[in-house]
């Protein structure tokens, strides 16, 4: 068997019990993991960058070396096991769904209190300020973002590294969840978090940026209006891989993105992505149809990386 097969069978089968299953419901090792890093920063933590740097390299380390010790010398059979469940667990993308859905219905009856109840589940901003349509906008900025972060990121990551890729990659992002803000207290010390995750997704959100691009006639739109969005908007985002995603999705769907956004520890106020109304929730129903579809791109994407990439080890 070709050394790449593994993976690449592990991989689809773990976006197939994502997609069926959706997260595990009990004993979740991401949850594991944040308890985890809850305790190791009450050991490093510093107003200080190098206590930042610290807290990465430990709690990104040891999940690589558990994955990497995991997965060697097992045969074929083991290792596609092994990187399903990796690859299940590291997942978001039919929770992702099922919350766009659900928050397109709350909206679509008028359940403002319902919507606002939910938008925590995907983003960290404050709901309590905002109306219909910035929820609406709100959620659909969310589901860009992370079809890359919790869909596209972890397969590619699998593809290139196995197991250790896929395991790493999530404890990247789950800590710069935690800790990687601009605030008083994690403004120094959530900076290598924050910059880890952002070199990590560099790739993914280009990726996903281009599905979005090659599947924009799915949900009514064309390719070229997501990549203009793309080339004339993304740099103007604060974040270097948010607003490519958020751009090409605006640009896909024709409607526009961006501007005051409230976050619990302050106000942003965001370049406008995209030409077009604001959405409603019928554009967040074509987002969410749009994720799916990248997922599935990006799956047959990192299955391709990962049977041509062979290696000197299976699953590796």
């Amino acid at each position: 068997m070709r050394n790449g097969t593994p993976t690449a069978v592990g991989l689809v089968l773990g976006f197939v019990l994502d997609r069926v299953f959706g997260d595990p419901r009990r004993w979740h090792p991401v949850a594991g993991f944040g308890s985890a890093a809850v305790a190791l920063e009450a050991e490093t933590y510093a107003d200080d960058r190098r206590a930042g740097v610290v807290h990465e390299v430990i709690a990104v380390g040891s999940v690589v070396g558990i994955g990497a010790l995991a997965i060697r010398r097992r045969g074929a059979g083991g290792a596609v096991l092994l990187t399903a469940v990796a690859t299940w667990t590291a997942l978001g993308g039919r929770s992702l769904v099922r919350a766009g859905h659900a928050m397109a219905d709350r909206l679509d009856a008028g359940d403002l209190v319902g919507a606002r109840e939910l938008l925590p589940s995907l983003c960290g901003r404050d709901p309590s300020v905002l109306d219909a349509e910035g929820l609406a906008r709100a959620a659909l900025e969310s589901i860009a973002e992370n079809t890359s972060d919790a869909a596209v990121a972890p397969l590619l990551w699998g593809a290139v590294a196995g197991v250790p890729g896929v395991l790493g990659y999530r404890a990247v992002n789950t800590l710069d969840a935690m800790v990687g803000y601009r605030n008083e207290r994690y403004e120094r010390f959530g900076w290598a978090a924050a910059r880890t995750d952002d070199v990590a997704n560099l790739v993914p959100a280009r990726v996903t940026g281009l599905l979005t691009a090659a599947l924009a006639p799915l949900v009514g739109g064309r390719p070229s209006g997501a990549l203009r969005a793309w080339r004339r908007d993304a740099a103007g985002h604060p974040s270097p891989n948010a607003g490519v995603v958020e751009a090409s999705m605006a640009g896909a769907l024709g409607i526009g993105l961006g501007g005051r956004t409230q976050y619990r520890h302050g106000t942003e106020l965001r370049p406008t992505l995209g030409d077009g109304p604001a959405p409603t929730a019928a554009d967040l129903r074509r987002a969410v149809r749009m994720s799916g579809a990248v997922q599935v791109g990006a799956v047959v994407v990192a299955g391709v990386i990962a049977w041509l990439r062979g290696g000197r080890r299976v699953g590796w």
